[in-house]
């Protein structure tokens, strides 16, 4: 989906670069999370932030909890780090780069956990490479994480849940948590939603839901 210009779109980045580490395409640099957040008690990435909803309410609910949030559209990031510097939140940075860079953004077994909440389905069978949730991506974030480390997906969309479901066991995950309905199940206490989540939960569309743990 196209992102309109948002107004003073430039000037507002450009003011947020304390929170935000911009990643060029053709020059990707390795960041090192403790330089950027300090010691915690542990890690945390969230793959395609938006407007940073999930990010910043996580990030407030456990602060002792180092979070970085990634998200490609500019237009889009710029209201994500708005939220966390309001809330002036310490635990919390974001990376505006491209999820297909990220073994060149991060060391391997840097995160302990990585949330993929509500990312573009590439509904047509000859994109399937581009999901987040096809292997080749779900091995790079696998690289990531630490041992036990894991991996929690959200989605709307039930043919990319079953999609990704046999996805993340080729990867190399244990899946575990399943649930089609979050919202209606045992799963929905503690649940932090994103925008989207919000607005298609009250349309009573079920929001499916797994966690994928590194074996």
């Amino acid at each position: 989906m196209r992102v309109r210009k948002k107004k003073n779109g430039a000037a507002r980045f450009e003011a947020a670069l304390d929170v935000i580490t911009e990643i060029k395409k053709d020059a990707p640099e390795m960041l090192d999370v403790k330089e950027m957040l300090g010691e915690r008690r542990e890690y945390r990435l969230e793959v395609g932030c938006g407007k940073g909803a999930f990010a910043v309410q996580t990030a407030q609910n456990e602060g002792d909890v180092g979070f970085v949030a990634m998200e490609v559209v500019k237009d889009v990031i710029i209201f994500a780090a708005e939220k966390a510097k309001a809330a002036a939140l310490s635990n919390l940075r974001f990376v505006c780069a491209d999820a297909a860079l990220i073994e060149n953004i991060f060391p391997p077994e840097t995160f302990d956990v990585i949330y993929i909440n509500f990312c573009d389905p590439w509904p047509k069978a000859r994109h399937a490479k581009r999901r987040l949730t096809y292997r080749a991506f779900l091995e790079k974030f696998r690289a990531l994480l630490r041992a036990g480390g894991r991996i929690e997906f959200k989605t709307d969309n039930r043919p990319l849940f079953d999609f990704s479901l046999p996805e993340f066991e080729a990867a190399g995950f244990d899946v575990s948590c399943v649930t089609f309905d979050l919202h209606k199940s045992v799963y929905a206490v503690g649940n932090v939603m994103t925008e989207y989540e919000k607005n298609f939960s009250e349309r009573g569309v079920p929001i499916n839901r797994l966690v994928a743990t590194k074996k």
